[in-house]
This record gives C-alpha cells, sequence and structure tokens, in this order.
C-alpha cells in the first residue's frame, strides 16, 4: 500500500476514488473489505486539491468528525464521543493521532501541515487492538510522502487574502534499491477579516517544516525506511475565550523513525519492527493584562508555560500464517514519555509565581497483543478477533513552582478487545459487523496529590491518586456497495464513554472553586450513522459524454441520533453530552477535463457543521444571552454551512495555475464560540482582554501556480 509509481503522480486522477488497501486499523496492508470496522481514507488526490493551511483544515473538508478549532494554533476532536484534550496533549486525548503508525506526540492537528502527506487513514472508534491509551474515539494515522509515493520534482507558491503567502518545495524518487523523498514549506498569513469586512485583530499565524525520507529494499522481501521530519506553528494569535489581542503561541512536532519490513520468501512468515523519538512543543504566551474576570493585582503581562513532550517508543510486530486461510498477527510495544514544564508570570503586583498547566511526569508502557483472522467460503468471510494487554506505570516527578507536590508513582493496567467478521454478499455488496473497547490512562496531573490552577477563575483542582482508566465500549455494523463508477460506505454504531476523568467540585467559597479529579459513574453514550460516498456521475449514469470529461460526486457525514451524558451536571439542565456536533456533512462535486490540451477542473465543496451544545467559558454579552452563569449555563449553538471553490488548469504540461474561494457566502459563525465579534458585541467586552467575540475568516481569495517535473 506505501508503494508508487511515477504515473500516478503525472497522469490525471481516477474518475473515482476507491481505497481497497489500509494499514491503520491493523498495522499492515490489509484489504478494506476485510477490517471490521469503518475506514475513512482521505486520499492524495482529494489532498491536492485541498485549500487546507493545517491537518485541522484537511480533516474539517472530510467531516471527520467534530474540530473546535479554537484557533489557527489549536483545535480538539470529538469522533464517536470521545474527545482530545483542548490543549491538544495526546496523553490526556480520547482519540489517538499517529504519524506513519506511530504516536505523534500531539492530538493538536492544528500544528500540522498537510504538504508532506501523502494519505490520512481514519479508523473510525476503537476498532483495533494494535494501539494503546487514548484508542477511544478512533485513530488518525497521517501517512507521509516518500520517494516511491511522490516521485519527481513540485515547486509551488501562493498568496491570497490578508497578506497570506505559501510555498513548497518536493522532490523524491528512486535509484536501484535506495529512494529518496525531500520536502520544505512554508507560510504566513496576517490577521484576517471576518464577514462584513471587520479585521479579526490577533488571528496571524507563520508556518514552517521539513520532511526527509529515505528508504533501502534489501531485496524483495526485505525493506528499510527512515523518516525525520519537523512541523509547527509559529507566533500564532491566540484571541481564546477571552477575546485576548495579546496572547500568542509556538507549538511545534518534531519526529525521526525508523522502520524495517520483511517477509519470508514463501510469504507465511511477516516482520514489522520501528523504533521512534518525538519531540512535542506547546509554547504557550497567556497574559491576561485587561479582563476585569481577573483581580487588578492578578492581571498578568508575562504568563509564559512551556511545556515540552518526549517520547522513545519501539514496535515489534511478527505475523505468521499457520495455514493458507488463517493470519496470526503477535506485537509488543514499549514506550517511554517524559513531560517537562515551566512557567513565569509578571503581574501588576509583585508575581506570584505559579506552576505550570501541567504537572511533570514519566511514563513507562509495556504491551502486548494478538489478532487471529481466519477466511472461509473461498475467502468470503473472515471472522477476526484480538486482545491488548497494557501495563502501565506514571511518575508524577518535580515541578517548577509546585513545592507541596508529592512526587509518586502509580501502576495501572488495562485489557482491550476488538471482534468482527465481514462477508463479501455479493459482487457489490460487503458487510461487516464488530465490538471493540479502548481505553485512556490517567496522567500525572491528574493523578497528582497536589493542584494546578486553572488558567481562567480561580479554581484549584487536586488530583487524585486512585483514579481509574477512562474506557470506551463499541458496537457497529456497516455495509459497502461498490459499482463500476462508486462507492457508498454506510455505518451504525454505539459508542459508550465510562470512568471519564472530571474536575468534581468539593467546595465554593465566592468565586474560589476547589475541586478534585474524579471518574465520573455517568457515561456518555452516542448512537449514530456515518456515510461515504464518492462516484463518477458520468459512468454511474452511463452518461454518452467525451471520453476526456470527469464528473464526481463526494462526501461524507454522519448523524448522531443519540447522544446523551449520563454524568452532566445537574445544573446544566440538559443531558445531551457537549462539544459534538448532532450532525456533520462535506458534500462536494467536481467536474471538468483530462486528456485535452489544457486539462481542468472545478470544485465546490461544502462544509455542514450541525448543532452543538456547549458550556462555554466565554463571558457572554448580558443584553444577548441574559442569565448566563459560566460553571454551568448550556447553550445550543445553530448549524450553519460554510462553501468554498477551487479551480485549476493546467497550462502547459507540467505547470499548473489554480484559484481558490473559500467561505463564498462570508458566513460570520464559529465551530465553537457562541459570541461572535459582532454588532453588538458578542461577549461582555469588560471581561474580554482587549477584542469582542470570534468569527471565522470571512471570503477569502487564494491564487497559486504549481511547476512538476
Amino acid at each position: 500500500m506505501l508503494t508508487g509509481s511515477a504515473a500516478a503522480q503525472t497522469t490525471p486522477p481516477p474518475a473515482y476514488e476507491m481505497p481497497t488497501t489500509v494499514v491503520t486499523a491493523t498495522g499492515r496492508p490489509e484489504e478494506v473489505a476485510k477490517i471490521a470496522g469503518t475506514i475513512q481514507v482521505i486520499p492524495h488526490e482529494r489532498i491536492a486539491r485541498s485549500a487546507a493551511k493545517s491537518v485541522t483544515d484537511l480533516l474539517a473538508e472530510n467531516a471527520v468528525g467534530f474540530m473546535s478549532e479554537w484557533t489557527a494554533g489549536q483545535t480538539s476532536i470529538n469522533i464517536r464521543g470521545a474527545s482530545s484534550d483542548g490543549q491538544g496533549r495526546d496523553f490526556r486525548s480520547q482519540v489517538l493521532v499517529l504519524i506513519n503508525g506511530h504516536r505523534a506526540g500531539t492530538a493538536n492537528v492544528s500544528k500540522l501541515s498537510p504538504a508532506d502527506v501523502e494519505r490520512i487513514e481514519i479508523v473510525r472508534g476503537p476498532s483495533s487492538v494494535v494501539y494503546g491509551s487514548q484508542n477511544m474515539g478512533g485513530v488518525i494515522n497521517i501517512i507521509l510522502k516518500t520517494g516511491r509515493t511522490a516521485p519527481g520534482t513540485l515547486l509551488e507558491a501562493s498568496a491570497g487574502s490578508w497578506s497570506l503567502f505559501q510555498g513548497k518545495a518536493q522532490s523524491g524518487g528512486t535509484s536501484g534499491k535506495f529512494d529518496w523523498y525531500v520536502g520544505v514549506e512554508a507560510g504566513s498569513r496576517g490577521d484576517y477579516n471576518r464577514s462584513g469586512n471587520v479585521t479579526e485583530q490577533n488571528t496571524h499565524w507563520t508556518r514552517y517544516g521539513g520532511t526527509g525520507a529515505f528508504g533501502m529494499q534489501i531485496d524483495d522481501d526485505q525493506r528499510l525506511d527512515l523518516t525525520v521530519r519537523s512541523d509547527g506553528v509559529y507566533d500564532a494569535g491566540f484571541r481564546g475565550s477571552a477575546s485576548n489581542v495579546f496572547d500568542f503561541d509556538n507549538r511545534y512536532n518534531q519526529s525521526v523513525d525508523l522502520s524495517y519490513t520483511g517477509k519470508t520468501p514463501n510469504g507465511r512468515g511477516s516482520l514489522f519492527f520501528q523504533a521512534y523519538y518525538v519531540k512535542d512543543v506547546d509554547d504557550l504566551n497567556q497574559q491576561v493584562p485587561l479582563s476585569a474576570a481577573n483581580a487588578f493585582g492578578a492581571r498578568s503581562y508575562v504568563d509564559r508555560n512551556r511545556r515540552q513532550l518526549d517520547i522513545v517508543g519501539t514496535r515489534f510486530q511478527p505475523g505468521y500464517k499457520p495455514w493458507a486461510t488463517n493470519e496470526l498477527l503477535l506485537g509488543i510495544d514499549w514506550e517511554r514519555s517524559w513531560v517537562r514544564s515551566d512557567r513565569y508570570r509578571l503581574t501588576n503586583l509583585p508575581a506570584n509565581q505559579l506552576s505550570p498547566a501541567d504537572n511533570n511526569q514519566t511514563e513507562n508502557v509495556f504491551a502486548f497483543y494478538v489478532e487471529d483472522a481466519q477466511h472461509f467460503w473461498d475467502d468470503r468471510i473472515t471472522v477476526r478477533g484480538g486482545v491488548r494487554q497494557t501495563y502501565g506505570n506514571t511518575a508524577i516527578d518535580s515541578t517548577p513552582n509546585a513545592p507541596t507536590l508529592l512526587s509518586s508513582s502509580n501502576n495501572y493496567q488495562a485489557t482491550t478487545y476488538s471482534v468482527g467478521a465481514t462477508l463479501h454478499a455479493a459482487d457489490w455488496l460487503n458487510l461487516r459487523v464488530g465490538a471493540s473497547s479502548g481505553f485512556r490512562a490517567p496522567t500525572g496531573t491528574e493523578l497528582g496529590a497536589s493542584f494546578t490552577v486553572a488558567p481562567i477563575g480561580t479554581t484549584t483542582t487536586f488530583g487524585n491518586p486512585n483514579l481509574k482508566p477512562e474506557t470506551a465500549n463499541q458496537l457497529e455494523a456497516g455495509a459497502t456497495a461498490n459499482w463500476d463508477g462508486g462507492r457508498f460506505d454506510m455505518a451504525i454504531f454505539q459508542n459508550i464513554i465510562t470512568n471519564r476523568i472530571t474536575p468534581v467540585t468539593i467546595s465554593q467559597t465566592g468565586t474560589t472553586i476547589i475541586a478534585q479529579q474524579q471518574n465520573n459513574p455517568g457515561d456518555i453514550v452516542v448512537q449514530g450513522l456515518e456515510f461515504q460516498t464518492d462516484t463518477s456521475v458520468i459512468r454511474t449514469l452511463g452518461l454518452k459524454v467525451p471520453e476526456t470529461w470527469n464528473w464526481n460526486v463526494f462526501g461524507n457525514g454522519y448523524y448522531n441520533f443519540k447522544m446523551i451524558d449520563y454524568g452532566a451536571p445537574a445544573a446544566f439542565g440538559t443531558d445531551t453530552a457537549t462539544r459534538i456536533n448532532q450532525y456533520e456533512a462535506a458534500i462536494g462535486t467536481r467536474f471538468g477535463q483530462v486528456g485535452v490540451e489544457m486539462p481542468w477542473s472545478f470544485q465546490v465543496l461544502g462544509i455542514l457543521r450541525g448543532p452543538m451544545w456547549y458550556n462555554t467559558e466565554e463571558a457572554l454579552n448580558p443584553l444577548l444571552y441574559p442569565g448566563q452563569i459560566r460553571s454551568s449555563t448550556v447553550y445550543r449553538k445553530e448549524p450553519f454551512w460554510v462553501w468554498n471553490m477551487r479551480g485549476e488548469i493546467e497550462v502547459k504540461k507540467g505547470f499548473k495555475l489554480f484559484a481558490a474561494m473559500n467561505n463564498v457566502f462570508d458566513v460570520n459563525a464559529h465551530p465553537i464560540f457562541i459570541g461572535l465579534d459582532s454588532s453588538p458585541c458578542g461577549n461582555n467586552y469588560s471581561l474580554q482582554n482587549g477584542a469582542c467575540g470570534n468569527s471565522i475568516p470571512g471570503r477569502e481569495v487564494v491564487v497559486g501556480a504549481q511547476v512538476r517535473f
């Protein structure tokens, strides 16, 4: 699946895109039709036609799940009721993000660029025993380009609204047993305008990064791959829930991985081994100099919190076929990670330095798993099952400005499973059914017998060394219809999130709140439907048009018909799960011509954000939102559409011009914030830090050119 050819990069894309083989669900190449879970693939062709500036934009364009998009540098994700941490910390996430199959070190995909991405595979729900902690809502595997999948040289530059400038250069190829790929990209944009041509202060950003991938095909049965990369977003304005025009972040992610893939000459035995190192940094500058929500003496002019996560790990995965119709997969994982944070503040009074938002911690994890797949009835039926046992130790380490922190060490273990079956019911129909589980281990801060101070308000939250891991249990069934010209996939699922770790108020005096981390006794239950399609209209309807014409319709979406939080505080006044879109869709059409003197295409994409219930941190305008109690009032956000367009033409072989318009109808909305930047002000201005609410970018125009040789 990871191989490619030069023709794939120089000939026109296929009339429709139908993934046949994926690697994420079982950690090895396997046919989609034989996997008992739902797999969503964002292929290279769709990435190449996207105007996405980050992986967040790309996932939102494909309705992967709820994407908060707090800022250009920060995103949280929710898939099937499981969510990532708002700050993108993967060790607190219920959605696992991978790069080339190993832990990415972040669930904040806004710091990652799509420039060097070959494709993205999403395993929806905890459908795989290959992966450990954080695999509750699903796995997002970002697979990078190599010299075999992206041969040739590409140069691209674009410019657009609000001083947008972007560029990338890529080169890859093969020579005998060796192949290589090198890519670099950079870009920046100033403060954007929201609907009505009003500038949103402090929304600027700069991005840059690069990837080097080097491979050696030792022989027909053995291969080595080395990938080195760096990616990040810098000087990214952070308005946040306090409409702050002073905050900015620097967030970057770096990794190196070395992989060996081999098999025996007869194909019965196989081995995959990977070693990796990850460095993930969040350098947060979160001063609050104006807001009346803070006492005058506590208003800060410098509040810098730097957090660094380092990870070293290995994956050892042998496979064996005891007989022709059986596939046995074994796995041993080891990983060591450590978090180190520091914080420095300047306030109106002599500064009382505070501990960072995260206590320092060191975690060691050892896990083993086994999965077996048996094929019946001439390979028409596949039955598979697997179990994973994970052992972990989380040590709470000495942390700056946390003198009362008691260093300690906590052990945990978790057993997860997956079972399922697939049926090739007809030449055009595949069916599947499965059950599975996942978990998330408590973090050092959640376990710690000390406290952290929330960035907003005066809440002090104590850790709890008796916490249990969070768990997820899922049931799903699905069907895929294929025909000469298209594909349609539908799934129905139930995911139950149990033992959620949440801060619970144990005392309150005025605005001072004391809370403790506890396992919530109430579950979140999400039941829903999901769909995917990519169809050639011409081939499906048998239209009599010249062969040079293409016309595709594509889409992804979901509808959660049940999303209940049985552990919601009574003060919320609703048991509807928060920070989950009730429904979402990305529906588009693309048409054009290939095989002509100047090939061209035009694409229209509509992104629907459905209703979302939210207990916002914002202090809203009391005239627009009377009676808000910030700790408990839950609002329902109304659905909205955003429409994007993109056209391209190859004016000369290898030379392409393109143009895009995003938010065509200049919609003033936001995926998560209630208080929009509007007139009158959506938020309570006296409690903000220089601005008034948050809105997405208004109508944006981008033009560019690409040279490929």
